[in-house]
This record gives structure tokens, C-alpha cells and sequence, in this order.
């Protein structure tokens, strides 16, 4: 069984989101859980919140018996990614009438879970 979560233009650049989920990449959930709570990243929020929400949807699914029963405690992060998302492009003004670009990057945060 496999179950995912996905937080969508969280923002924050993709190359610091991913310092955090290399941390969890195939440890148990839980273990995660405490991982990420005491990392001291922003970052760490919400990929801690996208794993609460993957852990939420596996009880879900194992209520209304889409799934056998499952343990918090027999899933593990199969998968941890954070990729790019849509950039904000302004600009600010510099000498002598030109611009420079700011680029507000976000991010996309995919958890997968599963109990194999």
C-alpha cells in the first residue's frame, strides 16, 4: 500500500527544501515525525505537516477499508521530494535606469508512505 500527500507554492526555494527531506528519505514515520521536530529549519514545518497529512491519509483509507488495517508504526517514507514550482519574477531599480530581477521561487513538497 501506498499513500501520498503533496503541499503545493510553498515559499521557499526547492534546493532548501530538499536539505530537509533528504533527512527523512526511508526512515520510519514516526521516527520522521520526531526528526523533523526537532530540525530547525523552516523547511521542517512543512514537510512535517505534509507527513502528518500522508499519515492522516492512510487512516483514512484504512477506515473506510480501502486498505488492511495499518500501524502508524509499520509505514516507512518511501519517497521525500521537493520540487520546483511556479517562479514570482519582479524587479527592483538600479543605477542608471536599469533593473535587477527578484526571483521569489517556490516549492512543491511530494511524501509518499508505504507499509512494504
Amino acid at each position: 500500500m501506498q499513500v501520498q500527500a503533496i503541499t503545493k507554492n510553498v515559499p521557499m526555494s526547492a534546493q532548501k527544501m530538499r536539505e530537509v527531506v533528504r533527512q527523512i528519505q526511508g526512515l520510519p514515520a514516526l521516527q520522521a515525525q520526531a526528526v523533523l521536530g526537532v530540525t530547525p529549519r523552516k523547511g521542517a514545518r512543512v514537510v512535517y505537516q505534509t507527513l502528518k497529512s500522508a499519515l492522516a491519509n492512510a487512516e483514512e483509507l484504512a477506515r473506510q477499508g480501502k486498505f488492511a488495517t495499518v500501524k502508524p508504526t509499520a509505514l516507512r517514507v518511501r519517497e521525500a521530494v521537493a520540487q520546483t514550482g511556479p517562479t514570482l519574477k519582479r524587479f527592483r531599480p538600479r543605477a542608471r535606469g536599469s533593473a535587477g530581477p527578484i526571483l521569489k521561487r517556490r516549492c512543491h513538497v511530494k511524501i509518499v508512505l508505504s507499509d512494504e
